[in-house]
């Protein structure tokens, strides 16, 4: 009872800390697109420019090379780490492969710079075209950067080792801003100094896109320091035959087609969203004051991130919490704990993506000022193009929980067909979106994404009816209705709050400065916060309380497994499943949950979350039978069954990635050369 309640607390710790550098990290990169803004300018051509460059490394690698890492090889090294050796043969050699992969993806983009430009925008000048090949040369290098960054966080995973991933995002911002820092105390803010592409300079390129790559440098290298002290004797070996990539690879086709079907659609998308900027300096150039009016892709990247953070920070953590009773109830075929999950889930994640969206909606003109740059007229364009964006945040992360249910169900071919869907619509509105009038272009782009959410949830919601029979409807709705009114109200009290500080007024107090509107977010924000609190105890929505237990146990005052187990009128559904599970004779699959892009992209910023640690499903005792024979344990333990991954009324088995790989002991593969077998007795001697 001790042990069980010291690693309770440990594992209370471990998420606190966890969770404080996901915040710092947040805060930090919010401060990071703040000094930008104030660098370079929300609306201008350089920042435009810049943001499209800077997107492409994280937008190649997830396209190329994303899926790949996600569906094969972060199962395969979880996997290989139970090993005796702990998996350091197998992930050595690995690494060795990654590695070579992902230095000739980067070199190979990097030489065609000018080629990937050309594909990803359209209309540029030649004087801006030679700017984006500029800041891309500098950028490109990230790529191979983010998939060492993956490789070693999920080493570290792998191995319990959570905090690092989480904190090395920080170094990343914390050297950004210093690269802006150094931009503005030597060349001045774009609001005194403006920064053009007529002035600009390798100077200004080395400070913006070099410091940006050099802080990516430092994410992944800051990682090496945990990765050598769990001294698992990684080093380049070479010799694959045998791992089994291949044949995993065939068993993610469906995930690998989803990653890529997403990340296409997305990539022609932003090529249409830079469209603006080109027109923006055709008219700067012309001395059309219509040029400030003109908002670009740096407009809407921002008010993606400031969207996003509802998302970010509450559903993504409830969703890989629920996602371990989804998989364990899939795996028990209890249609009903997998659809009590799902309702759980959508109905206590809701309390605050709800709240988030009309407190995003009441707050867009402080936050458009704040991040504007400095210009009155920015900061418009990003309050306008977040207002749009904000009220589809709760079907969003509804999305991205319902996805959830395919993954656990083991079914990677339904995500398939809802991104393909999704896709197909993103690409003919964009295609449609390029006639509008150029001031129209981005709007028109945030009402894309707002209805692709909206549209992604009614198709996903037809496909788990089938599945499930029926989505737990009425309770989900009245759940939803009740948060609504609570948020609304809410709304009404922050929009009282701004009015008495003048903020709907054009020479109002929030929009006297960026300070000004930092004071009016601060004042406003615990306003709307108490009101939505009072409310929703006044409606008495219990999803609250489901809400904040898990991260009261995180502060180790309650039990962060709570919110899992705790769902209104499902324990006997619960019971029945722990039941099954205690009977289950075949073991459970590690399931891994890989967020492939069901969602529309709306941010190219790379996110280091989604390489961070996955769902952990409990470890069963391993079925004596499914021990490899004549083996003091192997690579890949428990997959000699011709599934480890139990069959049910709701799909057939379906066999693990990896399953046809060496199973002998560690070091032993016959399919590795005998050099390397020759060199390993040599050091024993």
């Amino acid at each position: 009872m001790t042990e069980s309640k010291t690693v309770q607390q440990g594992e209370a710790r471990s998420s606190a800390i966890m969770a404080a550098g996901t915040l710092v990290s947040r805060f930090l990169g919010f401060g990071k697109t703040w000094m930008l803004g104030a660098a370079l300018g929300l609306g201008s051509t350089v920042n435009d420019t810049f943001i499209n460059a800077n997107n492409l490394p994280n937008l190649i690698f997830l396209l190329v090379a994303g899926g790949v890492f996600n569906a094969v090889l972060v199962p395969q090294i979880i996997k290989a780490s139970k090993a005796p050796d702990r998996g350091a043969d197998y992930i050595s050699r690995l690494l060795t492969l990654a590695v070579l992969v992902l230095l000739g993806l980067t070199l190979l983009v990097t030489l065609l710079a000018p080629g990937v430009i050309e594909l990803t925008t359209q209309g540029y000048s030649a004087e801006q075209k030679s700017l984006a090949v500029s800041f891309a040369f500098w950028c490109l290098p990230q790529i191979f950067f983010y998939g060492l960054y993956a490789l070693l966080t999920q080493v570290l995973n792998a191995n319990g080792a959570f905090g690092p991933a989480m904190w090395a995002p920080i170094l990343n911002n914390i050297v950004a801003i210093a690269g802006l820092g150094m931009f503005i105390w030597i060349l001045g803010p774009n609001v005194t100094n403006p920064h053009t592409l007529d002035n600009w300079g390798p100077t200004q390129t080395l400070l913006v896109a070099g410091f940006s790559t050099i802080g990516v440098v430092a994410q992944t290298a800051i990682l090496l320091i945990p990765v050598f002290r769990l001294r698992l004797g990684l080093r380049p070996k070479f010799g694959w035959r045998g791992v089994g990539l291949g044949q995993a690879a065939k068993l993610s086709v469906w995930t690998l087609l989803t990653a890529a079907v997403g990340q296409l659609a997305f990539l022609y998308v932003m090529r249409i969203a830079t469209i603006p900027g080109t027109e923006r300096l055709r008219l700067e150039r012309a001395g059309d004051p219509a040029a400030n009016f003109l908002p670009g892709n740096a407009v809407l990247e921002v008010a993606s991130q400031l969207y996003l953070l509802p998302h970010s920070i509450i559903a993504l953590s409830l969703a890989t919490v629920l996602f371990n009773r989804m998989t364990r109830a899939s795996q028990d075929g209890d249609r009903a704990g997998l659809r009590d999950a799902l309702s759980h889930g959508l109905r206590t994640m809701a309390v605050a993506t709800v709240f988030g969206a009309l407190a995003l909606f009441a707050l867009a003109g402080p936050l458009g000022m704040f991040f504007s740059g400095g210009k009155v007229q920015d900061g418009v364009m990003l309050a306008q193009t977040l207002t749009i964006l904000a009220l589809s945040t709760p079907f969003m992360s509804a999305n991205f929980m319902m996805s959830r249910v395919f993954y656990a169900n083991e079914d990677a071919r339904t995500p398939f067909y809802i991104q393909l869907v999704l896709a197909i619509v993103n690409v003919v509105a964009a295609f449609a979106i390029q006639f509008l009038p150029f001031d129209q272009i981005i709007f028109a782009i945030a009402i894309l994404y707002t209805g692709g959410n909206i549209l992604s949830v009614v198709v996903s919601a037809f496909f788990l009816r089938r599945l499930l029979g029926h989505l737990d409807g009425p309770r989900v709705a009245n759940s939803y209705i009740r948060m609504g009114y609570a948020a609304l109200g809410s709304a009404l009290a922050g929009a009282g709050a701004l009015w008495l500080m003048g903020s709907y007024s054009a020479d109002g107090f929030a929009w006297s400065g960026r300070i000004e509107a930092l004071v009016t977010i601060v004042v406003v924000g615990p306003v709307m916060l108490v009101a939505y609190l009072f409310l929703l105890k006044l409606f008495r929505v219990t999803e609250l309380r489901d809400l904040l237990q898990p991260f009261l146990g995180r502060l180790g005052r309650g039990s962060a497994a709570a919110p899992a187990e705790a769902a209104g009128g499902a324990a006997a559904s619960t019971g029945t499943a722990a039941a099954a599970a205690r009977e289950r004779t075949t073991p459970e699959r590690a399931t891994v949950s890989v967020d492939t892009g069901l969602i529309p992209r709306i941010s190219g910023e790379f996110d280091s979350a989604s390489f961070r640690a996955g769902p952990q499903v409990d470890e069963p005792t391993p079925h004596p039978e499914a021990q490899p024979t004549g083996s003091a344990g192997g690579y890949l333990p428990a997959e000699e069954q011709p599934s480890t991954a139990r069959g049910s009324i709701m799909r057939e088995e379906i066999p693990l990635p990896g399953r046809r790989t060496f199973q002998g002991t560690a070091g032993r593969n016959p399919y590795f050369s005998r050099r390397s077998e020759r060199n390993r007795r040599r050091k024993k001697r």
